[in-house]
């Protein structure tokens, strides 16, 4: 059987046995920030087992994608060097929720792999949980296992949690048996399950959910006992299929034989070259499959894990003899097998392979560099006989390379080397010191427990605002200070839950609504509405009038001005987002938005900036819509008959059976739950503010509508009559006068440089009698009158022109800062480099610095420590002559 055929045979076996195929859920789990992917199967019901989430069937069977490269998880390493470790992967596995129990999964379990599989049942081995009697008799009850292969293992193997708290329970694991001279075992008369020769490859594991766990450690038995089970597809298809590695199954040979080829190689002719291209087959799964769920390479989570994996497989390519891009034509082999099961990436191909050739081109780019600069440090550490890479070295590589950390560990540890981690750390955490101030936060917060408590009491609100702008209603619960609380009073900073609310609850890029809620006595001024869960809004504000107490009769205002300006904006993304796809292309796709009454914010999916024609044209489309007065016609549909239809659906959204479709004529269908305009006219005028990149391969577009995009018009109208004024010309005028003058400025600048670089030469023959012989090289350290690190540098040409050989050293006092400039001649670079001459100095000016070996500058908020910095120039230089 193919790999294609086994998933395919899972998953009908199981449908035969009553349950509902769910399709796999995005590798980004949806409403779950906990997790950065999906890393098992049962990770899409985690709130069915929780019972925070009702569906219509009660048993379940999924293929779902799993990607794991992190935490606990983290096999990069490992990855190409073992039979089984992998980045992305495929569990099959069959969920119970409160139906059957253990009797059932395990004769299931059996049957499949014995009957439809064709495994020889002499060869299956089982694990218990030490204590799980009733299990060990099942298994013996219904297979036909024996007593002595069924094995108790203790809860670090064979006992699942959830969390610390939570549903749990005894686990059974199925093994094969692969034989003995596959994985020779030092101490054969012993060797079983828990060994870890590696003889007995786990295959199965089924996952009795049987107890609630409290916080101080009581397990009360669940009233619904569950199941929930899985197996790799990558294993159970290298047991079928008998071979030894999971990369000699189908799902890996064509890959691996595909990239072969391409590099003129064969797979199984070295053990190097074998390591690359099984790390490339691996890694192009993982990329292909990321890139498909809407992640794309950055620094920053997710991205950050994506360009890891792709730029450790280019690395490979690179150890394979790759020159020029390559990765993105692997990835229409792993579309091309596994299209069948995952229709989406058909509908993907050309997209998936612009980001990954994109990302190759960027690192191509700079990985020359960064492996010259990596190759230069290796060297000069040996010279030393040191070991370890500096932190600084490190970082350098990572954040101007764009080399991640594994990738440099990887490059060097056949050499012998390791990594200055707490060094790197440092540095990084001086990075992130920087970027605290304007970091905005990835938009996933983790729920608060005081909302999940209220959802387990009970407490839930209908949401009325699509209808109407005012609801009667009662107060269902109160939260101050994190807590429930009954009552709250003037001043108080309060939170709301309403039985029936018309407010918006900040969701899929919209805003929440603000407005108010009053009764009898008192008013709360609300300022904003949070969704923590589908069934839950929350009203943030303040008392500002009398008090207010749970159960309390009360009215639901939304501010109307707000609400409109909101539903122009939100059915301008709309617009938005069609005509971009029209003007750019099919791969545009939204990567993210903000919709307020202010303005709107749309990120989308595309390699290079907007053309100023190409920016016009989607204005021109959108405002062409808007005149035409579409009616927008919202219903709700069958999620599979949307998608047949071909609307929109957004990633990182979690859709029902049942899903709300905005239509707007015939320009766009979405799904979607926001709040909307009557008609696409209401939007009024629209207007592009800006577009610029976020990250690689994304651009965001700033927009305003109606009376904003007006407002934004009569100010630059006003600006341009001011600079029309002070340019003493007509507003016509103005782009060929401030042409005039800039061409003057340049005139100007360049008679003002060459007066400088005189004043240097005359400076510079100054202070040469200052230098002094140090090791025999000569050494200058000196402050000079610079204004900028331009004309430092002026001044040090001057200075080791007339050298001829040796090192200067220069510092300056400008705009209240310490500047520091260090120049070496380059017949003495091998012996000190400028960068390494620079940090020590810098420091000393409160400040950081860096360069090439001849030229390094640096720095620094205290030009107090500025003397002092260029006398310890001259120990500092005869220290690293003298190494």
């Amino acid at each position: 059987m193919t790999g294609n055929e086994i998933r395919k045979a899972f998953l009908d076996y199981f449908a035969s046995k009553g349950h509902r195929v769910v399709e796999s859920s995005p590798l980004v789990p949806q409403n779950d920030p906990t997790l950065l992917f999906t890393n098992a199967g049962m990770v899409q019901f985690k709130d069915v087992f929780t019972g925070q989430e009702r569906r219509e069937y009660r048993r379940a069977t999924t293929c779902q994608k799993c990607l794991r490269v992190s935490g606990k998880h983290n096999d990069l390493e490992n990855v190409g060097r073992t039979a089984r470790h992998h980045t992305f992967f495929e569990m099959l596995g069959n969920f119970s929720f409160g139906d059957y129990f253990k009797r059932d999964a395990i004769r299931f379990a059996w049957e499949f792999l014995t009957e439809r599989m064709g495994l020889d049942p002499d060869r299956l081995w089982v694990t218990i949980y030490e204590e799980d009697d009733e299990a060990r008799d099942l298994w013996l009850a219904e297979t036909p296992v024996p007593a002595d292969r069924i094995v108790r293992c203790g809860a670090k193997d064979n006992f699942w949690a959830m969390g610390d708290t939570g549903p749990c329970g005894p686990c059974s694991e199925i093994h094969f048996d692969q034989g003995p001279g596959i994985y020779p075992c030092p101490d054969p008369d012993r060797c079983g399950p828990e060994c870890d020769c590696d003889r007995f490859l786990e295959l199965w594991n089924l996952v009795f959910m049987q107890f609630e766990r409290s916080a101080d450690g009581t397990m009360t038995p669940l009233p619904k006992p569950s199941i929930d089970t899985g197996m790799g597809l990558e294993r159970v298809t290298a047991v079928v299929q008998k071979v030894h590695s999971n990369y000699d199954t189908d799902l890996f040979r064509p890959i691996i034989e595909f990239t072969a080829d391409l590099a003129g190689v064969r797979y199984g002719q070295g053990e190097e070259s074998d390591v690359s291209l099984r790390v490339v087959a691996d890694h192009i799964r993982a990329t292909t499959f990321l890139i498909a769920d809407g992640v794309l390479p950055s620094n920053e989570g997710r991205g950050y894990v994506l360009r890891r994996i792709m730029r450790r497989a280019m690395r490979h390519g690179r150890m394979l003899g790759f020159e020029d891009p390559f990765f993105h034509r692997v990835s229409g082999v792993v579309i091309d097998q596994m299209e069948g099961a995952y229709p989406e990436l058909s509908d993907k191909r050309e997209y998936i392979a612009k980001v990954i050739l994109h990302e190759e081109e960027r690192f191509s780019r700079t990985l020359d560099r960064g492996l010259q600069i990596l190759e230069e440090e290796v060297a000069r550490l040996e010279e030393r006989g040191e070991k370890v890479i500096p932190g600084d070295v490190v970082f350098r590589l990572y954040d101007t390379y764009g080399f991640p950390v594994d990738l440099t560990e990887d490059i060097v540890r056949d050499r012998g080397f390791t990594l200055d981690e707490a060094g790197f750390e440092a540095e990084m955490e001086a990075q992130r010191e920087k970027a605290r101030a304007a970091w905005k936060g990835s938009g996933e917060e983790a729920v608060a427990e005081v909302y999940r408590e209220l959802r387990a009491s009970g407490v839930s609100c209908r949401f009325v605002g699509y209808e109407r702008l005012e609801a009667h209603t009662v107060v269902s619960a109160l939260v101050r200070d994190g807590q429930r609380a009954a009552e709250a009073r003037e001043g108080d900073a309060v939170e709301l839950v309403l039985a029936e609310t018309p407010f918006y609850g900040e969701s899929g890029g919209q805003v929440g609504d603000t407005g108010s809620v009053e009764g009898e006595g008192f008013r709360v001024r609300v300022e904003s509405a949070t969704k923590p869960f589908p069934d839950l809004i929350v009203l943030h504000g303040t008392v500002v009038r009398g008090g207010v107490r749970e159960g309390d009769r009360a009215v639901g205002r939304v501010e109307a001005g707000a609400r409109f300006a909101t539903a122009q904006n939100h059915s301008a993304t709309h617009l938005l987002h069609a005509a971009l796809r029209q003007v750019l292309g099919d791969h545009v796709k939204q990567a993210g938005s903000l919709v307020a009454p202010d303005r709107l914010r749309f990120d989308f999916t595309h390699f290079a900036p907007m053309t100023p024609e190409e920016i016009r044209e989607v204005e021109r489309r959108v405002n062409r819509w808007v005149q035409a007065n579409h009616p927008v016609i919202v219903a709700e549909e069958s999620f599979e008959e949307a998608r047949r239809q071909g609307v929109t659906a957004l990633f990182g959204e979690k859709y029902g059976d049942v899903v709300r479709v905005v239509r707007m004529g015939e320009v766009s269908a979405e799904l979607c739950g926001g709040t909307h305009a009557s008609r696409t006219g209401d939007i009024g005028l629209f207007k592009i503010l800006s577009e610029g990149g976020v990250a690689a391969g994304v651009r965001r577009i700033e927009a305003a509508t109606g009376d904003r995009a007006l407002e934004w018009a009569f100010g630059v109208e006003d600006a341009l009559r001011e600079a029309a004024g002070l340019l003493r010309s007509k507003p016509e005028e103005v782009p060929d006068k401030v042409r005039r003058t800039l061409e003057r400025t340049k005139e100007l600048e360049r008679e003002i440089s060459s007066l400088r670089s005189q004043m240097a030469g005359g400076a510079a023959r100054d202070v040469l009698g200052q230098a002094r012989e140090v090791d025999g090289v000569k050494v200058l350290a000196t402050r000079v009158p610079a204004a900028d690190p331009k004309a430092l540098r002026e001044f040090a040409d001057g200075l080791r022109d007339r050298l001829r050989s040796g090192i200067v050293v220069l510092g300056a006092e400008a705009g209240g800062k310490a500047l520091l400039l260090v120049a070496v001649t380059k017949d003495l670079t091998k012996r000190v480099r400028a960068g390494d001459l620079i940090r020590p100095l810098a420091a000393k000016v409160g400040g950081r610095g860096g360069g090439k070996p001849e030229l390094a500058q640096a720095g620094g908020p205290d030009p107090s420590g500025l003397d002092n910095a260029l006398e310890a120039a001259y120990e500092e230089a005869a220290r690293l002559l003298g190494a």
